[in-house]
């Protein structure tokens, strides 16, 4: 198989989303696989597919800072992101890539990990979508359903601006964000941490290369886009800019306190699954589920899943057995991938809530 390498370098911030948006839009099932790099030029904040932005980062301090602020179409959570960051897109046709995100993750991860090792950074595969230093992480990877493709996204850590991102974040205090930073300085690392030095970018793509043909049985060829290609890309970039796709999660919202009635309760919870963090905004009516809104830095494949599954919930009894017994069956019938995410932890999301009574 052919892996197509396009090599952007330095991109405008949004075209460094929009690039590998753009390149699975193009894609039909006969494509050669793509493996797509770039950095960006300038610094901005993205969120993850399934997020509210309200509740994740701190919007005044991204506005006084000319901090721009995009969702993608991959899961995962908020990050700072800047030109320190050499970002990795593997796009390739959906029946050329594993179906399921237990067998995606560690086979594209793979010729990361090498690669670092051969650098002489000590990393290592951390479950599910993770990549450790001696227990710092150093990357993760986030993978969508985009188009005809699948899509894994990823980067190497050249160095990491912890400061400004505990500063982009949501927090209850500035306690709270100073011990952010501080958590965030201890768990994170980077390769300029680890050696003493950023390697050269170019030493890097070569080994990487490498270790691609390796580990995935692939020619690479470098390439470059097809006008139908730059054409999807300029049609992503308006795309991710579009304020109705980046508040999409809000609106949602916005749309379920519409129908808070006299007998009915509008709440919200957050649990910690082992895949992310899940929130729930539940509206209920007479201890069922009346509406519900899923979100989370979780990855769910397809991209619309959690919404169908929201739905799938409605008029569901608000007790333990029937959510867990719902949300399996509706991940089970629309055949989701919700990787480190279980019906039981949905249910316990659902629950926690439920309006106490008096």
């Amino acid at each position: 198989m052919r892996l197509r390498v396009i090599d952007f370098g330095f991109v405008p911030a949004l075209r460094s989303q929009a690039v590998y948006h753009g390149l699975a839009e193009t894609m039909g099932p006969d494509s050669d696989a793509i493996l797509s790099l770039a950095s960006p030029e300038t610094p901005y904040v993205c969120v993850g597919m399934h997020q509210d932005i309200g509740k994740e980062v701190d919007t005044d301090f991204c506005a006084a800072r000319g901090l721009p602020i995009w969702r993608r179409h991959v899961g995962g959570g908020a990050v700072y992101l800047d030109r320190n960051q050499l970002f990795t897109h593997f796009v390739f046709p959906a029946g050329k890539a594993p179906d399921r995100a237990d067998r995606l993750y560690p086979l594209f991860i793979e010729p990361v990990v090498r690669t670092y090792r051969e650098l002489g950074v000590n990393a290592q595969y951390r479950p599910m979508n993770d990549i450790q230093v001696d227990g710092r992480k150093i990357g993760g990877t986030g993978a969508a359903s985009i188009g005809g493709a699948t899509v894994l996204v990823g980067s190497f850590m050249l160095d990491f601006d912890t400061a400004t991102m505990a500063k982009c974040l949501k927090v209850p205090s500035e306690k709270f964000r100073d011990k952010l930073r501080q958590t965030l300085d201890d768990y994170m690392t980077t390769m300029l941490r680890e050696l003493g030095r950023m390697p050269d970018r170019d030493d890097i793509k070569a080994r990487f290369l490498r270790h691609c043909a390796e580990v995935l049985g692939v020619e690479v060829h470098d390439s470059a886009p097809t006008p139908a290609e730059w054409a999807a890309i300029e049609a992503a970039e308006a795309a991710l800019a579009d304020p109705d796709w980046t508040d999409t999660q809000h609106r949602k919202l916005v749309a379920l306190g519409v129908k808070i009635a006299a007998d009915t309760h509008l709440t919200e919870a957050a649990h910690k699954a082992p895949g992310g963090l899940v929130r729930v905004n539940l509206l209920s009516r007479d201890g069922r589920v009346a509406d519900l809104v899923i979100q989370g830095d979780f990855t769910c494949l397809p991209p619309d899943g959690l919404d169908r599954l929201a739905a799938a919930m409605v008029g569901t009894d608000l007790a333990d057995t029937a959510l867990t017994a719902a949300a399996a069956a509706a991940i089970a019938r629309l055949g989701l991938d919700l990787p480190g995410v279980s019906a039981a932890d949905l249910s316990a999301t659902i629950l926690a809530a439920v309006t106490p009574a008096p």
